[in-house]
């Protein structure tokens, strides 16, 4: 038995195929049905835009057999997706360094009071601290901070930088901070009551953050003003989820923690 093809047109009946060409920017074309020549500018699902020598833009439907290019007529198709980029910037927005090692940890120490800050940190600037070699680590509180210096023993190849929450003017904070009088220790702080106010609200989908009456601890008393579950850990994690860079921080605490990691990093 013979077999036969399912297309019947006649060969003398039947178009040569033509190339497939990607709609690349830039690409010059003339358009077969109306002669406009132009380069392409944008490239649509269906639709290319060409632009001519005087700056006219046409648009024209991706027909095949549609356009010549250099006098042979061609299919015009929507160009390949480009492959993700690498992201060129880490978190805190430093330009980005692949493939480079940690660095062997500093004598020096950033010292932030809680684990909720130092997780934030960590999120934002932990590969900038990694190239560095700064370790952060957490305190449960600032009361004994004279002794706490005292013990790290802070010198000109060991700096000791400090984060420390509400610092504000005639707090017990600010009484605090100011008795540390080391020159190789930087105390500094964000004015919010916890670093979770540190986090911007649009970030998380609230208008702002509530006020607490005084009294009430404060982290409880923002998860029932937000109808959230009285678990302050599940609404850390949940803060902390929504922060994807810097973008998402409060400048007063952004200058904060890299004035820090300034102080540390500087030569002796």
């Amino acid at each position: 038995m013979r077999s036969y093809s399912p297309d019947l047109t006649p060969p003398w009946k039947r178009s040569a195929p033509v190339p497939e060409v990607p709609a690349e920017p830039d690409l010059v074309v003339e358009e077969v049905a109306t002669g406009f020549c132009g380069a392409v500018i944008r490239c649509e699902a269906g639709t290319v835009t060409l632009e001519d020598r005087f700056g006219k833009h046409r648009v024209f439907p991706l027909e095949p057999r549609g356009f010549l290019l250099e006098g042979k007529v061609v299919t015009l198709v929507r160009p390949s997706a480009p492959a993700p980029a690498v992201p060129a910037r880490t978190a805190s927005g430093s330009v980005a360094v692949p493939g480079t090692r940690a660095r062997v940890a500093r004598a020096g120490r950033i010292y932030v009071e809680g684990r909720h800050d130092a997780e934030l940190v960590e999120r934002v600037w932990g590969d900038d601290l990694r190239i560095e070699g700064v370790v952060v680590e957490y305190l449960d509180g600032i009361d004994d901070l004279q002794s706490i210096v005292a013990e790290f023993a802070p010198g000109p190849d060991a700096r000791l930088g400090v984060l420390v929450d509400h610092l504000v003017a005639g707090s017990k904070e600010s009484r605090i901070a100011a008795s540390v009088t080391d020159p190789h220790v930087l105390v500094v702080g964000h004015p919010y009551i916890d670093v979770w106010e540190a986090v911007k609200p649009s970030s998380l989908g609230i208008a702002a953050w509530p006020r607490i009456p005084h009294g009430e601890d404060w982290k409880t008393g923002v998860c029932r003003a937000l109808g959230w579950p009285d678990n302050t850990g599940a609404a850390w994690q949940h803060i902390l989820s929504r922060v994807r860079s810097y973008k998402d921080l409060e400048p007063a605490l952004l200058g904060r923690v890299e004035e820090l990691i300034d102080f540390v990093t500087e030569p002796a």
